[in-house]
């Protein structure tokens, strides 16, 4: 669907590991109950996001949501978007499910897999207007670094998912992860850094404070924001 090469190094070393963690009741449920309604199951081939949410809208993807706090306060501000959410754990997939469910939100989609493989196989050129990528994992230790999802070639299939003029979003509370996302997505042509030399911008507005957020704020860690546009 693209000429854009296979990350077969990512496909390899991916940026996550499944844990088998503990799922309640309700996300058990909303797991079951919700997901004919909500989620899309991954398939190799293209997905019709107009036909998915029922109409045509700008679409803001968010990978990696953890819980979902964040992609169910934006859905519920921005109505006129279409909010698609990639995350790995079915915990975490429940509990969003459950969320959007309780609040009657009819702007949010959800896919349970990894996030490069949807956007390789599923997701068209230009097909997104924003993608947030909020705290992913750090790994922090060195010999660890090949599995940040923020590599140069993660970044250039962003780049031809997005639109021109298209945002992306990224935060991390890891500061040589920050480092590592601005000298990455600087390289890349594509993108224009919103913040100019400054290199980051203030926390925005939109962006929920997570229980993953307060929590490092507790701990002292300072949270650093990127903004991009795509060229």
């Amino acid at each position: 669907m693209s000429d854009v090469p296979e990350i077969a190094h990512q496909r390899r070393i991916r940026s996550f590991v499944l844990r088998a963690g503990r799922i309640t009741g309700a996300q058990a449920r909303a797991l079951e109950t919700e997901w004919p309604r909500y989620g899309i199951d991954y398939s190799a081939t293209p997905i019709d996001l107009a036909a998915r949410f029922d109409r045509a809208a700008p679409c803001t993807l968010e990978i990696g949501f953890g819980n979902g706090e964040n992609l169910l306060a934006y859905a519920n501000a921005h109505p006129e978007r279409n909010c698609l959410g990639i995350e790995v754990h079915r915990a975490g997939v429940g509990h969003l499910l459950w969320s959007v469910a309780a609040a009657g939100l009819g702007n949010v989609r959800v896919m349970c897999h990894d996030a490069v493989e949807v956007l390789q196989h599923c997701v068209a050129p230009d097909a997104l207007d924003e993608v947030l990528i909020l705290f992913p994992d750090p790994w922090h230790k060195k010999r660890h670094h090949k599995r940040r999802l923020v590599q140069a070639e993660f970044v250039t299939l962003l780049a031809t998912r997005l639109r021109s003029g298209g945002r992306l979003q990224l935060a991390t509370d890891w500061e040589p992860y920050a480092a590592q996302m601005l000298e990455v997505i600087g390289a890349n042509p594509q993108f224009t850094n919103v913040a100019g030399p400054a290199g980051f911008v203030p926390r925005p507005q939109w962006r929920a404070l997570t229980r993953f957020e307060r929590r490092g704020q507790r701990l002292g860690h300072g949270v650093y924001d990127l903004s991009y546009l795509r060229r």
